[in-house]
């Protein structure tokens, strides 16, 4: 099974529309989101109630009891991340806490305990055509890299026989959950849009690609509203024998196709047949036609 893990450099470029068209032509078997901060491809998909629903833990954070501590201030004292508060008397800011334990390690009056701590939460569907795993990580809670790796790991365990291969909706940008999808995929498409932060995001989500055993490829999205940064992104990845597959124009009538969750079989328009064609040409690099 190959895995192809779908990239921008930057929100709003249309990388969970060209997911969803991806996941449909491909009737694919196997698909995730691993956009923790921000899962929308669930809204693309007809998705049922999920076979599983569960709280995901990351590292321990530490908790004051207030029985035995006397305040004395060695553990506010100690932490180098300002996760201890002292005002009106000594807690935790479990949203600051790296749980590295040095407050539980010179606490004198053993008032501080670590405990494990819910960064999010799992959701996986599947029924007898497909898998869909997904997450979302709660509002101010840190390890997305580990809940985006765990998304993955809970779309391999429940793979369908014969699944050939799993398309994954990745994250915006170049940060933990990025790096924690590109880990284990064969392949990436990054979908640029043309204009100069565009360009400027592009290139630094290839520099991060670049550092994983992966096949590169890269399209634009409404190509049309600027030909110039168009040009450039396509001469950019010529020079850098990076294989640019495709670019797609401005269409209103996408909109149809993602607000009302309609199929592209119910579609005609430019951008529809740019999709399927960039959809061809990618799969043409991966070997499958």
């Amino acid at each position: 099974m190959k895995q192809l893990l779908i990239l921008s450099g930057k929100g709003g470029t249309g990388k969970t529309t060209v997911a969803s068209a991806f996941i449909e032509l491909s009737r694919s078997r196997a698909y995730a989101d691993c956009d923790v901060d921000a899962p929308n491809l669930h809204l693309l998909m007809e998705i049922e109630e999920p076979l599983l629903s569960q709280e995901f833990y990351g590292l321990q954070v530490a908790h004051i009891d207030r029985d035995l501590c006397i305040d004395c201030g060695i553990c506010y004292e100690a932490c180098r991340f300002n996760s201890i508060l002292n005002e009106p008397f000594h807690t935790i800011d479990i949203t600051s806490c790296e749980g590295c334990a040095l407050c539980y390690l010179v606490c004198p009056h053993k008032a501080i305990s670590m405990h494990d701590n819910s960064i999010g939460k799992l959701k996986l569907y599947k029924d007898t055509r497909r898998v869909f795993s997904t997450a979302q990580l709660y509002p101010g809670a840190g390890n997305s890299g580990l809940l985006v790796s765990e998304v993955k790991a809970k779309m391999k365990d429940h793979l369908l026989d014969y699944t050939d291969l799993a398309i994954i909706d990745g994250s915006p940008g170049i940060g933990c959950p990025v790096i924690a999808s590109l880990s284990g995929v064969d392949a990436t498409l990054l979908v640029a849009e043309p204009s100069i932060s565009g360009i400027s995001d592009l290139k630094r989500v290839i520099k991060t690609a670049k550092s994983f055993d992966l096949q590169i490829l890269v399209c634009v999205n409404k190509y049309d509203l600027n030909l110039e940064k168009t040009k450039e992104i396509e001469e950019f990845c010529q020079e850098n024998n990076l294989a640019f597959v495709g670019k797609i124009p401005y269409d209103i009538k996408v909109l149809d196709y993602v607000n009302k969750k309609r199929s592209l079989k119910e579609i005609d328009s430019l951008a529809i047949r740019a999709l399927k064609e960039l959809y061809k040409k990618t799969m043409e690099a991966l070997g499958y036609f």
